[in-house]
């Protein structure tokens, strides 16, 4: 019963919405990959981070490239570094990468949610820009990751 409203609920939302629905599942994913590394819960902890790198790749595959411009390429560029950060994650076994994805997540869905509550019916949707120190974050070169192909 549970997951037929669940559905009626994603197939009625608007573009934002479905947004801030996917970063707060996002954000879910990341705690749930923290609390399985604290209690050192391997098979769940990565289950977590795997579901966090899917929901980070929807994100990216929704970005409109043509349209969406400057905003388009950091937002790119900013699920980019998300994934790497995840995947150093799970294969170091460390907190620090998702407690850095979590709180870069938080700044997004905070600033989604803002534009959303601001939208004007009718009215295309505006694009919240996140703080700068966001893209600053994925503009840093990523740590040595110790592992080859």
């Amino acid at each position: 019963m549970w997951k037929e409203a669940y559905l009626a609920n994603v197939l009625s939302a608007d573009p934002m919405e479905l947004v801030c629905l996917l970063y707060r599942h996002a954000l879910d994913a990341v705690r749930d990959a923290r609390r399985h590394l604290a209690s050192r819960d391997i098979a769940e902890r990565a289950k977590a981070i795997s579901k966090a790198i899917a929901i980070v790749g929807e994100l990216n595959s929704s970005l409109d490239q043509k349209a969406g411009g400057t905003i388009s390429a950091n937002l790119e560029r900013l699920y980019s570094y998300l994934t790497l950060r995840l995947t150093e994650a799970n294969i170091r076994q460390q907190d620090a990468p998702l407690a850095e994805v979590e709180s870069l997540l938080v700044t997004l869905s905070q600033a989604w949610e803002e534009a959303r509550a601001k939208q004007v019916p009718g009215q295309p949707p505006e694009i919240p820009v996140a703080p700068a120190a966001v893209w600053q974050e994925t503009n840093r070169e990523p740590a040595a990751h110790g592992w080859s192909a």
